[in-house]
């Protein structure tokens, strides 16, 4: 006999277990399907992995610049197992941390792959043979996987995705990173703070192309500082793999830049350009979902137009962003439930990248909101004019505002620097409670703080910048 639920969430991902535990809370039989892993592809290979890898480059790092803060280190050096060791057991713990949530909640897990059979009725192949569950709502929350494209495929060897280059074979000599977003760029800055060779080709214009250009271009100054080298306007159109049988060999990537085709030899290639949605074998199509470019097409709910049908986080599209899945998660419980949620603001969603300075922003860039027709106010405040930033020894980077000229909405909010990763979200929660730019004045920030440089980069805007 088949279980039955009120809701069933298929994937157990940073979507999936918050919306299967925010069900449960509100008084919802909730049974979450998970295939692989729970916690899916952020806490075991993707967000949470990459942050403990780029913690252990970070240390190692400020480990060299010791002589700058009056100390003194010795054969410094690292081994990348014990490195990776420490990522994957970072990763184990929180995994592990989803599993006791769920139980907590009373969710249902089921471990096996699902498929939709029918309306509110879903098929899954477990260990033990088919298992039939119903439901009146079902989630989507399948998430999305490495885009692989022709003659640039992934074999573990010579060309890694993500899920090689966060258990690395070896400690790769020269390499090629294909794709400058936050994943290409993270690993970029991983391998190349701990000594590989490193070239980075991005085939738009400028290296992170979702940030605000000026941000951009200060990141790049710096990669290129650290001494990697960044390709733009580049693509690669073939690579010559020579292996040695030995797990390692030779690669040779044909980069055409201006028309013009040139080889560079590498002994790794990363391959980082873009993912693609997990809608495969679900059976969405008999089912009347609509499909975009492997996304589930939604309305701002997260609605697929079937009934009782929902698809949230990466599956659901753009921005790929682990937080926004969480929110979208949330929303569509309380929704099931009988609550009446606000809709998820795209453009109040912030992004982060955590390589080495760290990007992080929120709403428009000054580009686009120029394009939308607003007349803006654009701040500037750099580190070089904060008193944290100096004396931790962190005076690269700078925190840009832009305010709508007529009501003083903060429209978006760029940075590149020293943890701005953590400073983004005092620029969201002002988006979010629609601030305008004389709150953000009147706010006591703390000294010294990092934090201060908001303030600072708000009046900067307004032409009252105290400090630079």
């Amino acid at each position: 006999m088949a279980q039955s639920f009120d809701m069933v969430v298929i994937g157990s991902g940073p979507g999936g277990y918050v919306c299967a535990i925010r069900g449960a809370q509100l008084g919802l039989k909730v049974a979450c399907i998970e295939r692989e892993h729970l916690g899916g592809i952020c806490l075991n290979w993707g967000c949470i992995p990459t942050k403990a890898l780029l913690r252990s480059a970070e240390v190692f790092h400020l480990m060299h610049r010791a002589k700058e803060f009056g100390l003194s280190a010795d054969g410094i050096g690292y081994d990348l197992g014990a490195v990776v060791q420490r990522s994957r057991g970072v990763a184990k713990q929180l995994a592990g941390g989803v599993g006791h949530l769920l139980k907590k909640n009373k969710v249902t897990v089921i471990m096996g792959e699902a498929t939709l059979a029918a309306p509110g009725k879903i098929s899954v192949k477990t260990d033990k043979g088919a298992e039939e569950v119903t439901a009146k709502s079902i989630v989507l929350a399948t998430g999305a996987r490495a885009r692989e494209l022709p003659g640039l495929e992934p074999d573990g060897d010579l060309v890694w995705n993500y899920k090689h280059a966060l258990q690395p074979p070896r400690m790769p000599g020269k390499l090629l990173v294909i794709g400058s977003g936050a994943i290409g760029i993270e690993f970029a800055s991983f391998f190349n703070t701990l000594g590989a060779d490193t070239t980075v080709v991005e085939v738009m214009d400028r290296v992170l192309p979702v940030e605000d250009a000026e941000i951009s271009a200060l990141a790049k100054k710096q990669f290129v500082k650290q001494g990697m080298k960044i390709l733009e306007k580049a693509t690669v159109k073939k690579l010559d793999r020579a292996p040695d049988g030995k797990g390692g060999g030779k690669v040779t990537a044909h980069i055409e830049t201006g028309g013009k085709t040139e080889t560079q030899e590498f002994d790794t290639v990363i391959s980082a350009v873009g993912i693609v949605g997990n809608v495969q074998n679900l059976g969405l199509e008999k089912l009347g979902a609509k499909i975009d470019r492997t996304h589930v097409v939604t309305d701002e709910y997260c609605r697929t137009g079937v009934e009782g049908l929902y698809a949230i986080g990466d599956v659901a599209g753009a921005p790929w962003l682990a937080h926004k899945a969480s929110h979208e998660g949330v929303m569509v419980a309380e929704l099931i439930a009988g609550g009446h949620p606000h809709p998820i603001k795209p453009n109040s969603i912030p992004g982060c990248t955590y390589c080495n300075p760290q990007v992080a922003s929120v709403g428009l860039t000054e580009e686009k909101a120029k394009a939308a027709g607003y007349e803006v106010k654009v701040g500037r405040f750099p580190f070089i004019g904060n008193g944290k930033a100096i004396a931790l020894g962190e005076p690269e980077g700078l925190i840009k505002t832009v305010f709508d000229a007529k009501t003083g909405e903060l429209l978006g909010a760029h940075m590149v620097g020293a943890e701005v990763t953590e400073l983004i979200q005092g620029y969201v929660v002002g988006r979010t409670l629609e601030t305008t730019e004389a709150e953000l004045m009147e706010t006591v920030f703390p000294h010294p703080t990092l934090s201060e440089m908001l303030h600072e980069a708000t009046l900067s805007a307004y032409g009252r910048a105290i400090h630079f």
